[in-house]
């Protein structure tokens, strides 16, 4: 993964929510393939890992929406033009001070890689996954 020496940025697609992180303890780009994922990104959720306390919001914090997904998780969106942004893992210890953060929604250029797949057991059955790189069945 390379990293950039400046703070990452990134906003939803109407720019009500715009926020930035230093890139130097992101953590694991991947893609997930997981059926809530596919159906709350529209295909495959791409993002990385942050810790929390390195996310600051420029505008729009108060904007973001929480949806639970699940007994462990929740997923955050820009209550305006409904962007998702953000995935917190509050029931899996490893996670618990991270917040992913979606890959798409920064602005180019990040200078960052994808480094694996995960979920890949559970992925659509209308694409192939053919990059290369690692896929965990979980």
């Amino acid at each position: 993964m390379t990293k950039s020496a400046t703070a990452l940025a990134g906003r939803c697609l109407c720019g009500a929510v715009q926020f930035s992180f230093d890139p130097a303890r992101i953590d694991h780009p991947s893609a997930c393939h997981c059926g809530q994922c596919r159906r709350w990104s529209g295909h495959v959720w791409a993002s990385l890992n942050v810790p929390q306390s390195d996310l600051s919001f420029a505008s729009g914090e108060d904007k973001v929406s929480w949806f639970q997904s699940s007994d462990i998780a929740r997923r955050g969106f820009c209550s305006d033009c409904g962007t998702s942004l953000f995935w917190i893992g509050h029931g899996v210890p490893e996670e618990k001070d991270k917040i992913s953060v979606a890959l798409g929604a920064l602005n180019a250029p990040t200078g960052l890689q994808l480094e694996e797949h995960i979920f890949v057991a559970d992925k659509g059955d209308y694409y192939d996954i053919a990059d290369g790189l690692p896929q965990r069945r979980r």
